[in-house]
């Protein structure tokens, strides 16, 4: 039978969070306890990993280049403070995940990134959350608070802003009947660029701006299918939830005999690499993957070395990529 951390800690008479300390080789330990610990390891055989070296990166959008790349990033920053990454495709807020990183935290990871995972769902189960902090490891969330106001560092692209950006866009160029092909209900980013995407239009005296979002999962076919609603309501554009999505309404307007940008203009949102070689190339509000991988990192490389990170949700700026899936709109 596999020894883990339980059996170690039940051993000798001490926590679990004191046998992770012990194996991450944390301060704050009393020797005679660590020599109790190490002494249970000794006689149940518990195969210790090599200490601090491991980060679990959380993630169920591996398919997504975005995050493949700020996972990536995150990689690349912790590489040279001899910290490695472990990418778990899990799905957010489910046993899966629970799952995943319990067996991780037997195995003695130093620290979780939920990448886009749980902390982006409103109202997840919070009880993978507890069980790290019982064992004091840190972790952090990208693009998304953690639920019940779980104290943790979180960084996220502004995600209000990149929708104001879209908006303005379109609106500079003419359009007034402006979709969105938004992600799922309950999904902090989705929801936040919904908000910002309603107040942008609201801004410029559009009061029925309810109408023209569409939810839909941050698919290419999802993008299609809100697509070809919006078309049936007249729309001369259309702001994606992600790049993928775009593409996808990009399909879906081909697929009724329209072009782009000529006939309906198209704007993503992530700005990953693929969008430059898309034909025509995407027009898309691009998440600033170096500097939030780069802060993770940081972060991350703080907290496993017991200093302390500000807490709370720091709020990166997006960038308007203009490309040609945008022109003005027809004329009547």
């Amino acid at each position: 039978m596999k020894v883990g951390i339980t059996e170690v800690a039940a051993r000798a008479g001490v926590s679990e969070a004191t046998v992770s300390r012990v194996i991450n080789r944390r301060q704050g330990v009393a020797k005679k306890t660590r020599d109790a610990v190490e002494e249970a390891m000794a006689e149940l055989g518990y195969e210790r990993p090599r200490p601090g070296q491991l980060i679990a990166v959380v993630t169920e959008h591996i398919s997504n280049p975005f995050f493949a790349d700020v996972a990536e990033r995150i990689e690349s920053a912790l590489a040279p403070h001899g910290l490695k990454t472990v990418l778990c495709p899990a799905f957010p807020g489910g046993v899966q995940e629970r799952e995943f990183i319990a067996e991780l935290v037997d195995r003695g990871i130093a620290a979780v990134v939920f990448l886009s995972a749980s902390n982006t769902l409103v109202g997840a189960d919070t009880a993978t959350y507890g069980m790290l902090r019982d064992r004091r490891i840190p972790y952090i969330g990208i693009n998304g608070p953690f639920a019940d106001g779980h104290p943790a560092p979180v960084y996220s692209t502004d995600d209000r802003l990149a929708a104001e950006l879209a908006v303005d866009h379109l609106h500079r160029l003419g359009h007034r009947t402006i979709g969105m092909a938004s992600g799922p209900a309950g999904n902090h980013p989705a929801d936040r660029r919904v908000e910002g995407f309603l107040a942008a239009m609201r801004r410029r005296g559009i009061e029925d701006a309810e109408r023209w979002v569409i939810r839909q999962s941050y698919t290419v076919e999802g993008g299609q299918a809100a697509a070809a609603t919006l078309l049936g309501l007249g729309a001369t554009a259309i702001v994606a939830a992600s790049d993928l999505m775009a593409l996808g309404a990009i399909r879906g307007i081909r697929r009724h005999g329209r072009t782009v940008p000529d006939d309906v203009s198209v704007v993503g949102y992530d700005g990953t690499t693929i969008t430059e070689f898309t034909n025509p190339p995407l027009t898309t509000v691009r998440q600033p993957a170096d500097r939030l991988a780069l802060e993770v990192g940081r972060s991350v490389l703080a907290l496993v070395t017991g200093r302390d990170v500000p807490l709370g949700e720091l709020l990166f700026d997006p960038e308007l990529v203009i490309r040609a899936t945008t022109a003005p709109p027809p004329k009547p």
